[in-house]
């Protein structure tokens, strides 16, 4: 048995994907939504996953402060130097600022926000779902737990 908590927030955002063939090319935003889920294998003494509250407080202030109302930008976009000379807030990934990628950012975030919050043993980051569009998302998803089945 295990036991999940998750966060939901909203962000809007820009991005672009200019390696990508289509219109995605071009600097456009969306209105994101992101799931960050928390897996315990068993409550802590006190039956929690993780301290609710402080988790999505940090959570939501890394991404208002980080992402909301900003632009996400590859360290090779052209764009990126040119925003940031103009006040713009960007930023800077590391690959490209697909979905996939965004997701996987989310849960590295989520897991260092974790290690100083009060958990249950064991808890984790174990799924990030984040949508750009009402039809277009993806899915990151931790690795099963050392001693546990896939």
């Amino acid at each position: 048995m295990s036991h999940h908590v998750t966060v939901r927030h909203n962000f809007e955002t820009a991005h672009r994907v200019p390696h990508l063939p289509g219109k995605c090319t071009n600097l456009h935003g969306h209105s994101w939504w992101a799931e960050i889920t928390v897996t315990a294998p068993e409550l802590s003494r006190s039956g929690l996953v993780v301290e609710f509250g402080a988790f999505k407080k940090l959570l939501r202030r890394w991404i208002d402060d980080y992402l909301d109302h900003g632009a996400m930008l590859g360290a090779q976009d052209a764009l990126l130097p040119i925003l940031r000379a103009h006040g713009s807030k960007v930023y800077e990934v590391t690959g490209w600022p697909t979905v996939e990628a965004t997701a996987e950012l989310l849960a590295h975030v989520a897991g260092d926000i974790l290690t100083d919050l009060v958990r249950a043993e064991g808890a984790y980051v174990s799924r990030v779902h984040v949508t750009e569009t009402h039809v277009n998302g993806a899915t990151w998803t931790a690795p099963a737990p050392a001693g546990t089945a896939a």
